[in-house]
């Protein structure tokens, strides 16, 4: 009989601390393409990257318990390049140190070269899409082994990264917030899209198999119902899209730009890091076995 893993609360942190560092490298990576000017929001990503992915490394080793009391012992994951786990930690020991490097050179005020910085969003959009590889290749749950899983988890990232981003700038750097749009009205858009993806893989999983109908269901009317929908869809999907559009689409840009306007965005950012949380923890815990 073939033994997959199962994880819980732990390996659901690590999985959105992982898409929050990319996210976050992702987003200043964009200010820096689009903004230039918005010199201290680039460096709130860029310092955001290396602190979310090192904390979710240090969430892994605690899970892998051989592996918290001899560290060792996760070299050996560099021993079989035919498994998703090795790939995983090639990019993000790469991902980590083009992280760390840039986080010093913005911490010295030195200029970012260009290709760093590039190879930092391909590093980084590598991991998030690998957050959400790492779950597919367990076959005996649905629920995860869906194309679709690693789309969600890299959208989910970038708007998370972004989220963390935006919510520390309305606090510290209000003036540079309220310049940067395009960012803000990208933002606004990934949740919608983040809940296309994500009723698209609970509907072709719920048909796929008896076991698929049984996670889906888990979240819609069982266990987890109130997490799925007050939780993720209510708060971390639902209230920010509602939020945003009213403050880009509805209100004199007076009030957009005002603290109180802020204030409300920020409630926005909170509802969508909770939802990052949340996808990723209902997800890996929700889930039926084929056998």
């Amino acid at each position: 009989m073939i033994h997959e893993p199962v994880w819980g609360i732990i390996i659901a942190g690590y999985l959105f601390l992982a898409g929050l560092g990319s996210g976050a490298f992702i987003t200043s990576a964009f200010l820096g393409w689009r903004y230039p000017e918005a010199v201290n929001m680039r460096r709130v990503g860029y310092f955001i990257a290396p602190i979310a992915i090192m904390i979710g490394l240090v969430l892994l080793m605690v899970d892998a318990e051989g592996g918290l009391y001899n560290p060792l012992r996760f070299s050996l994951l560099l021993t079989n390049f035919a498994s998703v786990m090795t790939w995983g930690v090639v990019f993000l020991a790469i991902f980590v140190v083009i992280a760390l490097l840039v986080a010093v050179l913005v911490l010295r005020k030195k200029k970012v070269p260009s290709w760093l910085d590039g190879a930092g969003v391909l590093f980084a959009l590598c991991v998030a899409i690998y957050t959400g590889v790492l779950l597919g290749v367990c076959k005996t749950y649905p629920l995860w082994n869906n194309a679709l899983l690693p789309i969600l988890f890299l959208v989910s990232a970038i708007s998370a990264g972004a989220a963390a981003v935006l919510l520390f700038s309305k606090i510290k750097y209000p003036h540079e917030f309220n310049q940067v749009t395009l960012l803000k009205k990208s933002h606004f858009w990934l949740p919608l899209v983040e809940i296309v993806f994500l009723a698209s893989l609970m509907f072709i999983t719920f048909f796929n198999s008896t076991a698929g109908s049984g996670s889906v269901m888990n979240l819609l009317a069982g266990e987890h119902v109130l997490l799925f929908w007050i939780g993720l869809i209510a708060v971390g999907l639902v209230a920010p899209t509602v939020l945003e559009a009213a403050l880009l689409f509805f209100v004199p840009r007076e009030f957009e730009e005002s603290r109180k306007a802020h204030f409300i965005s920020m409630c926005s950012d909170v509802g969508v890091l909770c939802g990052g949380f949340l996808l990723r923890y209902l997800i890996v815990i929700a889930v039926v076995p084929i056998f």
